[in-house]
């Protein structure tokens, strides 16, 4: 007896290790990838509230999310500062010559700081407990600092998982190959959400940490056969000599002092968040995860698209392509993020029921975190940006200005947040206004440096198309909050889910739709792309109704299908 399947799902290499010819395809597929992992860390997220928020399970699922932060400082200033800044670019220029000799110096690089991390982490492992009573604030209780401690050592071993997986990713993402990699942290979402709903009727708390292991090493193993069937074979070689290796390490220190930079300003606001009560770090992670969803789904993924294409063109002598390119990806990314941000900052309180509505969650729990979410979803914009800008700088092989930028932003970001806390009393909401502040200021900085080294990003070019989008989302703001409270008060009843979830829906819909007409009414260019997303839609669909099918027979095993 036989069955049919569809030749694409037989052979995955001819779609997963595709690769994309534009900013726009690759970055679609990296924001499909997103919006799935999203949603699966929000699954993830919402599993760990229901498994821990009661009780004294409140504050162990807070120590959960605070115990990350050292492995993923750690796995960000070695492993995140050499590849973003140093490692594809040095990669593209050797593959253009050699690809064997590109993936040597792989192997070089990759071994260097592995071994750089494994020192560390042994020294982290060790003093874990130490190093968390100097991080933690004066709310967090002894039981807090020993669970913390814990975890940070269970974790260091997922960050070494993810810095080998992120070695695969730099080499797809330079070969314009965006799936795979963008596929990973769906994968690493299983992994937690398998790992927390199997180990914690017996670990506990420290049963998500193991699902984060899991996670991570799944994040790893899923790229590795794309990665073989490009060539590269590791080899281990120590050759601190190599060429590679030297315009690596003297590219990294300044985007890994821009990376610190970040680093310290986020643990110093743990500190100043685990001050005000011995959940606050847990409720503001919440805010945080929200607001960044969007930057992940359009910021993030145009900007890692975006980055081969920018490092061809920064080779060339004039700049014109490259600045045109860069003010293109900016509209692009602020015609998708304004409407997004109007979304969040209306409907904050629904958002946050609807993700994160466990019993345990309480109506205050609710209201704090909508307001969190509502301060700091003005700056998305901004942040996905950001996101842009950072790698424009990269592809110009300029990591000095991110810094300097980077360490103006943060010193005014913690000023103001010690000030909220400590002096004027606003708490996390104070954080909040920080958080939006110095992000907008950021964006602003990066632009107008960026306009001294190439010209033409503070020019009408910039400023019309922003200025219509910022008046469509404006009239987008006000006829999604009449709706809003008039069927929220009079239609639905929104203590049921259901109904909440048409509100959510219905308002929603009204509030897209007037952002469209007013983007039509102000002939915004970037309206194209939704039809051009939906041609391409159209397109894959004629593409699947073509394909081929194989015959397989069914007495197979489960791991040959």
């Amino acid at each position: 007896m036989v069955f049919k399947l569809p030749k694409i799902l037989s052979s995955y290499t001819e779609w997963l290790e595709k690769q994309q010819s534009s900013i726009i395809s690759a970055a679609m597929f990296i924001m499909i990838a997103n919006i799935l992992s999203g949603l699966f860390g929000f699954l993830r997220q919402r599993l760990l509230l229901g498994l821990f928020y009661h009780g004294t399970g409140k504050a162990e699922l807070d120590a959960f999310l605070f115990a990350s932060q050292i492995p993923d400082m750690m796995f960000k200033l070695i492993v995140i500062g050499a590849l973003s800044a140093a490692f594809i670019p040095v990669f593209t220029q050797y593959k253009k010559e050699s690809e064997e000799a590109a993936f040597h110096m792989t192997s070089v690089v990759m071994n260097l700081l592995l071994i750089v991390f494994l020192v560390i982490s042994v020294i982290i492992f060790i003093f874990a407990q130490p190093v968390t009573l100097l991080l933690a604030g004066s709310a967090y209780t002894a039981h807090q600092i020993e669970v913390t401690s814990n975890l940070t050592r269970i974790m260091l071993a997922a960050q070494f998982f993810f810095a080998i997986s992120n070695f695969w990713t730099g080499i797809l993402q330079s070969y314009k190959r965006f799936i795979l990699p963008a596929l990973a942290p769906i994968i690493y979402n299983v992994g937690i959400v398998i790992g927390a709903y199997l180990f914690s009727p017996m670990f506990g708390i420290y049963g998500a940490g193991i699902g984060v292991v899991l996670g991570a090493f799944l994040h790893m193993m899923i790229q590795v056969p794309a990665v073989r069937k490009l060539g590269f074979r590791y080899s281990f070689s120590l050759d601190l000599k190599h060429p590679g290796m030297r315009k690596v390490v003297r590219l990294t220190p300044a985007r890994t002092t821009t990376l610190g930079i970040s680093e310290v300003q986020d643990l110093i606001i743990g500190k100043f968040v685990t001050s005000i009560t011995s959940v606050s770090y847990l409720v503001f992670t919440l805010a945080i995860s929200l607001m960044t969803l969007p930057i992940r789904f359009i910021g993030t993924p145009i900007g890692q698209a975006a980055l081969p294409f920018l490092s061809d063109e920064s080779e060339e002598k004039d700049l014109h392509h490259f600045r045109d390119l860069v003010l293109k990806l900016i509209h692009q990314i602020s015609f998708f993020a304004f409407p997004i941000s109007i979304l969040l900052l209306i409907l904050r309180v629904p958002v946050v029921r609807l993700v994160f509505g466990v019993p345990g969650f309480s109506w205050d729990d609710t209201k704090l975190t909508g307001r969190i979410l509502a301060i700091i979803a003005v700056s998305i914009t901004a942040q996905a940006i950001c996101q842009l800008l950072i790698r424009a700088f990269y592809a110009l092989k300029n990591t000095k200005t991110p810094l300097k930028i980077s360490l103006v932003t943060s010193s005014i970001f913690i000023f103001v947040s010690w000030l909220s806390v400590f002096v004027l009393k606003t708490g996390l909401e104070g954080i909040a206004v920080g958080v939006s502040f110095s992000t907008i200021l950021e964006m602003l900085l990066f632009l107008y440096c960026l306009d001294r080294r190439v010209k033409g990003f503070m020019s009408k070019a910039f400023w019309v198309p922003q200025i219509k989008m910022i008046t469509a989302s404006f009239f987008m703001a006000v006829f999604l909050y009449l709706p809003f409270r008039i069927l929220d008060e009079l239609v639905f009843n929104t203590s049921h889910t259901i109904e909440l979830i048409l509100l959510t829906i219905t308002t929603s819909t009204i509030g897209m739709l007037v952002y469209i007409y007013f983007a039509m009414l102000f002939e915004i260019r970037e309206l194209t792309i939704l039809k051009d997303i939906l041609e391409k839609i159209d397109g894959w669909k004629k593409t699947l109704s073509r394909t081929e099918e194989v015959l397989l027979e069914t007495g197979m095993s489960g791991d040959e299908l």
